[in-house]
C-alpha cells in the first residue's frame, strides 16, 4: 500500500510537466506566425530608424571633419603665433629653442596655467595656435630629454597629458554640438 502511494507521488511531477507542455501548445501555427510577423515589423522599424540616424550623424561627422581639414589647411599667421606664444609662455616665449633641462619644466607649467585660464574662450583656431606652441615645446624637450632629471620629466609628462586632455575635451564638445542637431 505504501509503495502504491509513493509510486503515484513520484509520477505526479511527470503528469504536471506534460500538462504544462500541452497547455503551452494551445496556439495555432497561424497565431504564432502572426506574433512573429508583428515582432519582425517592430525590428524592421527599429533598424530603419537606426539607419536614418546613422546616415544623418555620418553626414554631420563628414562635414565636421571636412571643416577641420579646411581650417588646418590654412597656415597659421606668424605674427599671431608670436602673440599666442607670448600669451601662453610669458617670458619663455622668445627662448623656446634655447630652453635647458633646468628651465623647460617652467615653460610647460606656464603653458598649462595659461591654457587653463584661457581655454573657455578659445575657438578651434585658437587651439591650433596653442597646439603649435605645444609642439615647439615638445620638439625642444626631445632635444634635451636625455639630460632632464626624472622628477621634471614626470611633471612634464603629466602636463602634456593634461594639455592633450583639455584639447580633446574641446574637440569632443565641438563634435557633440555638431552631431546633436
Amino acid at each position: 500500500m505504501k509503495t502504491a502511494f509513493w509510486g503515484r507521488l513520484a509520477a505526479l511531477p511527470l503528469c504536471l510537466g506534460a500538462s504544462l507542455l500541452l497547455t503551452s501548445c494551445d496556439s495555432t501555427p497561424r497565431e504564432r506566425q502572426e506574433a512573429v510577423r508583428q515582432e519582425m515589423s517592430k525590428l524592421d522599424t527599429a533598424a530603419r530608424n537606426s539607419g536614418r540616424t546613422l546616415k544623418r550623424v555620418g553626414r554631420q561627422v563628414a562635414r565636421f571633419d571636412s571643416a577641420n581639414h579646411a581650417r588646418r589647411a590654412v597656415p597659421l599667421d606668424v605674427r599671431k603665433q608670436k602673440t599666442v606664444d607670448q600669451e601662453l609662455l610669458g617670458s619663455y616665449a622668445t627662448q623656446v629653442s634655447s630652453l635647458t633641462p633646468a628651465t623647460i619644466a617652467g615653460a610647460y607649467g606656464q603653458l598649462l596655467r595659461a591654457t587653463r585660464a584661457r581655454r573657455a574662450n578659445w575657438q578651434a583656431r585658437d587651439w591650433d595656435y596653442a597646439q603649435a606652441t605645444y609642439q615647439r615645446l615638445n620638439a625642444q624637450l626631445a632635444r634635451i630629454r636625455l639630460d632632464l632629471p626624472a622628477r621634471d620629466e614626470l611633471r612634464i609628462r603629466a602636463w602634456q597629458t593634461e594639455f592633450t586632455g583639455l584639447r580633446a575635451s574641446r574637440m569632443a564638445k565641438d563634435f557633440k554640438a555638431v552631431t546633436k542637431k
